[in-house]
């Protein structure tokens, strides 16, 4: 596994198509605040640090609408071969508003929406609708 934030994404994916009720990774810092961000919007249910010995597990509730997975899909757009950088002024609307874009900022990781409001730049990790 080279890339842990795709990895998560899949895991993601991959559960809801199947509907299960949650997803159990690896603890990492950056996937816990992506899952925070993301249980702030909506698309998740919740998401707890769980410790299994002394290896620590992220443990995700995810959310479904009539049957439908509240993530339709998500798309990494900084790639750990490619990484992507952009001004507050140039964040674009994810599916028309109905989704999101999660950004790396000076400030700590924000949704477009907010560092937009914030005048912040920074790198473009991944878009969920």
């Amino acid at each position: 596994m080279t890339d842990p934030i795709t990895d998560m994404l899949n895991q993601i994916r991959n559960a809801g198509a199947v509907e299960k009720t949650e997803v159990v990774l690896f603890f990492s810092k950056l996937k816990y605040e992506i899952a925070t961000l993301l249980v702030a919007e909506g698309f998740l249910t919740d998401v707890k640090k769980v410790a299994k010995g002394k290896v620590k597990m992220l443990k995700l509730g995810l959310k479904y609408n009539t049957g439908v997975p509240a993530i339709e899909d998500a798309r990494r757009v900084s790639k750990p071969g490619q990484r992507i950088y952009a001004g507050f002024n140039e964040f674009k609307k994810v599916r028309g508003g109905f989704g999101i874009s999660i950004v790396s900022t000076p400030k700590g990781l924000m949704t477009n929406n907010q560092a937009r409001k914030a005048k912040l730049g920074g790198e473009v990790l991944l878009e969920v609708w």
